[in-house]
């Protein structure tokens, strides 16, 4: 990770209900404060595309999470993540 970048932890992984084989990944900060948005497109059902347990991200990159809840919840899910992985695991 270098200096301008900031840690961010897997939160949240749905499919899109507007697009079809599209799959949304949320990662957060381990405050819940901050999030990054990333969409996949699963090409095929071999798409073998790993998932990490976290990216490091441009701070321009990151949305700000503006409902309590939410923050706790992606705060939580991001510590629990960060305590039981390294950020290159696969999850």
């Amino acid at each position: 990770m270098s200096d301008d970048e900031v840690r961010v932890w897997l939160v949240d992984r749905t499919y899109s209900d507007d697009e079809q084989n599209i799959i949304i990944l949320v990662y957060a900060t381990p405050d819940g404060r901050r999030y990054y948005r990333k969409e996949r497109a699963l090409t095929s059902l071999t798409n073998d595309r790993e998932t990490t347990a976290a990216v490091d991200v441009d701070p321009d990159n990151l949305g700000t999470v503006e409902d309590e809840d939410t923050r706790e919840r992606y705060a939580d899910a991001a510590g629990r993540l960060a305590d039981s992985h390294d950020p290159d695991d696969s999850v």
